[in-house]
């Protein structure tokens, strides 16, 4: 199987279509999964929150932009969604947690809601 970076599925572009964000986010807990079955101190884990971090990174600015045309309370809440989620990778990138099926569950609810 073909392992896409954020970058080659957004692009250039501030403004990413749901679908895009909808395949980066099935990417992100592909390797998510990957990463569960080769436990926390793997590369697996290592490449996986990587990726998390920069797709969350990526996703936070773009929330903070008064030009999003999200509602407010949306983003507000999408953005503590994301620092919650990068706050769990970093655990994991510490080796203080094994918390992946928490990280797969919230992002597969976030791309549930980009279908």
């Amino acid at each position: 199987m073909h392992q896409f970076s954020y970058a080659d599925i957004v692009g250039e572009s501030t403004n990413v279509s749901r679908h895009q964000e909808h395949l980066a986010f099935g990417q992100a807990i592909e390797m998510l999964e990957r990463a569960k079955s080769m436990g926390n101190q793997s590369r697996e884990a290592a490449e996986a929150v990587h990726y998390l971090r920069r797709l969350w990174s990526y996703l936070i600015e773009d929330l903070a932009q008064p030009e999003n045309d999200l509602p407010e309370n949306l983003r507000a809440d999408l953005i503590s969604i994301g620092l919650w989620v990068m706050k769990e990778a970093e655990q994991i990138r510490l080796f203080k947690s094994e918390n992946f099926d928490g990280l797969i569950e919230i992002n597969g609810i976030i791309r549930q809601g980009l279908q």
